[in-house]
């Protein structure tokens, strides 16, 4: 199979698409000894242009976010996978490619796994990140390489257990395609950016994507359950804590997905009905399954845990972290910031609108709450500028949505001007 032509027509005018079945070059074997690989790096070294990346893992099957295939591909080598638990150590890949531009897809999602083995980019381009900048309404992989490349992408194996060995031949295909296209939607993408005026705000996102530091772990990850917001007292809350530590514990050692070892509905409704026997713990109606069973001794020792808890260590209620508080109780608490909140939304709206792209790439919800709920004292371009830039906002950010910010923030805090002045004080 040719490669296709890049196709600059809008979404609207794409003909129908083409499925895309094989690779070009069939499928790749799984490379799993370090002779594979060496002739491999030897391959990738000798290509030329930017390397498609992609990663498979066992999400909602095993414990942790590991890969468990790598598919790579780039013009004059080719496509690889690599079974990474059996080559756990791409340092040398890492190392032939260290001057190369990697393409992938959601390139978060990723790359924490391709760290793990080695396989850390220097230079990236996101092609879903790119699709956003430039307003797709739908930038999975699949639609981005439909509505820009005009090919359909069989997507049926994403959330396959990956961990399988070995790996059927149809997953294999799937894999090999994902990466097939990768490097030619990358250059589609790219014209169309230098076109819209983009380009810039596109390589600051990449490069933040490679040097924003990883979210340190939240100190309370139990909060995240599932249907918390039905757990009314501080009780229930430890029983909460010590059911969703006692199953992350059996999930890691049992290297499960801990939803596989108990759901998040078992950990509420133990909470809420706390059973004190055996026999109670099997009547719910969430424990009847042959997993939650298994545990059901640890279950009800974490709900015991839970009970006999002094009053002075139960967990407290509510508990947000450091941010703001939810946006729904500020009109409550504070209606000066909820003005705040809902003049800078709108701003924010009006700028991904006038720029086709969604709101949350022009600017986080979370800094537009953040920066409304304790604004600089001194409303000025400047000022919120600054503040945006030490909430993570990246320079093109800064320089579109500082001034019309601060503007619409002013006006929140003093609305007898709001026509007096439209630009914001110096």
């Amino acid at each position: 199979m040719g490669v296709p032509e890049t196709r600059p027509e809008t979404d609207a005018h794409v003909p129908a698409a083409e499925p895309l079945l094989e690779p070009r070059e069939g499928v790749p074997p799984v490379l799993t000894t370090a002779a594979e690989l060496d002739r491999a790096i030897a391959a990738f070294a000798g290509g030329t242009g930017p390397v498609a990346v992609d990663a498979e893992r066992a999400s909602g099957y095993r414990y942790g976010q590991r890969a468990y295939l790598i598919q790579l591909r780039r013009a004059g080598a080719g496509s690889a996978l690599i079974d990474p638990i059996e080559l756990p150590d791409l340092s040398g890949l890492d190392a032939a490619l260290a001057d190369t531009e990697m393409v992938l897809h959601a390139a978060n999602q990723d790359l924490p796994c391709l760290a793990e083995v080695g396989l850390v980019p220097r230079r990236l381009f996101d092609t879903e990140l790119a699709g956003r900048l430039l307003g797709y309404p739908r930038v999975g992989l699949g639609s981005m390489v439909e509505n820009v490349l005009g090919y359909t992408l069989e997507k049926g194996h994403s959330a396959a257990d990956w961990s399988t060995r070995p790996l059927p031949e149809d997953w294999l295909r799937y894999a090999a395609l994902d990466v097939e296209l990768l490097v030619e939607l990358r250059d589609a993408l790219y014209e169309r950016l230098v076109e819209d005026g983009k380009l810039d705000w596109a390589l600051e996102e990449f490069a933040a994507i490679l040097t924003t530091p990883p979210k340190a772990p939240r100190s309370d990850p139990w909060r995240r359950t599932s249907g918390i917001h039905r757990v009314r007292n501080r009780r229930a809350l430890a029983i909460v804590r010590e059911m969703w530590e006692a199953r992350d514990r059996i999930a890691q050692e049992r290297d499960l997905s801990p939803g596989r070892v108990l759901q998040d509905s078992a950990i509420i409704e133990l909470a809420t009905k706390p059973p004190r026997t055996a026999a109670e713990l099997q009547a719910l109606p969430t424990m009847r399954g042959r997993g939650a069973r298994r545990h059901q001794t640890a279950w009800l020792r974490a709900v015991n845990r839970g009970r006999a808890l002094p009053d002075k260590a139960l967990p407290e209620a509510g508990v947000a972290g450091d941010g703001p508080p939810p946006a729904h109780r500020w009109a409550e608490r504070d209606p000066a910031a909820a003005a705040r909140l809902a003049a800078a939304r709108a701003v924010v709206t009006t700028l991904s609108e006038t720029h086709h792209m969604p709101a949350e790439n022009l600017v986080q919800p979370d800094t537009i709450r953040r920066l409304a709920w304790s604004p600089p004292s001194d409303l000025t371009k400047e000022t919120v500028g600054e503040a945006l830039r030490l909430l993570g906002a990246r320079p093109w950010q800064i320089t579109l949505a500082a001034p019309p910010l601060a503007t619409a923030l002013n006006n929140a805090d003093h609305p007898a001007n709001e026509n007096e002045n439209d630009t914001p004080p110096e």
